[in-house]
């Protein structure tokens, strides 16, 4: 365990005093998400780990911001316990404060619940150079502005989050995942007709015609849903080789070189999960499709442009991501309303006056 918080302080003192942005990173798994920051100067989180506190009969841990993920759910999986958001890990050396800041979520967001919903509390150092602390370690600590939520998933550009306070979940007792061949229409409506059903969906996929959907949860209930369900039982090695690559994004079709190397761009939709079949008509040089978390989460390779994209996923009541900065000429998340920008810029304000992290990660100008 390493504490290194007095020397964020200096640095970020040091860097506002000479108007010189930093960039926050981690162990840099996830640098090509968000747009590129432009920065003179970095500031290296990943010395500053350790689990500070975990109460597994409370379902709360605590950790500093470099302690690595796959560190946490060694201790968790000790005891039984996981990190219930399913956060990406993208490299083994993938860290906390890295998860905390992009939100992303694995397989299991759409029945569990999102990075924020398992925040309790963190500790953030501000523009100023100044600690401060929001939230706690149990859920009712949560009144008024909350900061912690804020935090999380604002690309490290209000200041950098250095320990955090989770909610963790037992491991479910058990699992199963079904392999079911049916059409991209069909399968969209499976899972949304078992969504509304007493049944434990804890994951869905569909690519190239096949649909899995993971259960979890008691004996009983993961039995009676596999026989009412049917579908083939995939058996206990594939299922979670399937699952990991999905969390991580190690399956082919996110890292496929032949299409990136072509000008393609990876787009993630998030639409509503009855949204029908995205069509090329829609989405113009949409060239290969993934569909998960029910129907809601869309992620597709495409040539066109950021606006004709954007465009087509809030005619069908969405929006669409750009996945990847490679082709840095297109934002990685669409501009905000002029209302909503100036919220973040007295955000940004407020929490970064001297404007020194990570410029333009999350927005051009922010």
């Amino acid at each position: 365990m390493t504490d290194l918080t007095n020397d964020f302080v200096a640095q970020i003192r040091d860097a506002a005093a000479a108007k010189a942005p930093l960039n926050i990173e981690g162990a840099g798994s996830k640098r090509w998400y968000g747009n590129p920051v432009v920065a003179q100067r970095s500031l290296a989180t990943a010395g500053h780990s350790g689990i500070v506190d975990y109460d597994p009969a409370e379902l709360v841990l605590t950790a500093r911001c470099g302690s690595t993920l796959a560190d946490i759910e060694s201790a968790l999986a000790e005891r039984g316990q996981m990190l219930p958001f399913e956060p990406p890990r993208y490299a083994p050396e993938s860290t906390l404060g890295g998860a905390i800041a992009t939100a992303l979520s694995g397989p299991g967001r759409p029945f569990v619940g999102g990075v924020r919903d398992f925040v309790l509390g963190m500790h953030v150092i501000d523009g100023k150079g100044d600690v401060l602390k929001f939230g706690g370690q149990v859920m009712k600590n949560v009144a008024g502005y909350d900061v912690s939520r804020l935090m999380t998933g604002s690309m490290g550009i209000l200041g950098l989050i250095s320990q955090v306070s989770l909610k963790v979940l037992p491991v479910p007792v058990a699992t199963a995942t079904l392999r079911f061949e049916l059409s991209e229409a069909e399968a969209i409506r499976r899972v949304n007709e078992w969504s509304g059903k007493p049944l434990p969906l804890s994951a869905s996929v569909w690519e190239k015609g096949i649909l899995h959907i993971r259960l979890s949860g008691a004996r009983a209930a993961v039995d009676s849903a596999v026989e009412q369900m049917g579908g083939a039982l995939l058996d206990v090695s594939s299922a979670d080789a399937l699952w990991n690559e999905l969390r991580d994004q190690t399956r082919h079709f996110f890292r496929d070189a032949e299409r990136m190397n072509g000008g393609q761009t990876l787009w993630r939709l998030s639409l509503p999960a009855i949204a029908p079949v995205v069509t090329a008509s829609q989405i113009p040089d949409a060239d290969g499709q993934l569909i998960e978390w029910g129907g809601s989460q869309r992620w597709l390779w495409s040539a066109a442009s950021g606006d004709a994209i954007r465009d087509a996923a809030r005619q069908m009541g969405g929006h669409a991501v750009r996945f990847n900065n490679q082709h840095s000429g297109v934002e990685t998340f669409a501009q905000p309303s002029a209302a909503l920008m100036a919220i973040h810029r007295r955000l940004k304000q407020t929490f970064d006056p001297h404007g020194v992290f990570n410029p333009g990660r999350l927005y051009q100008g922010l």
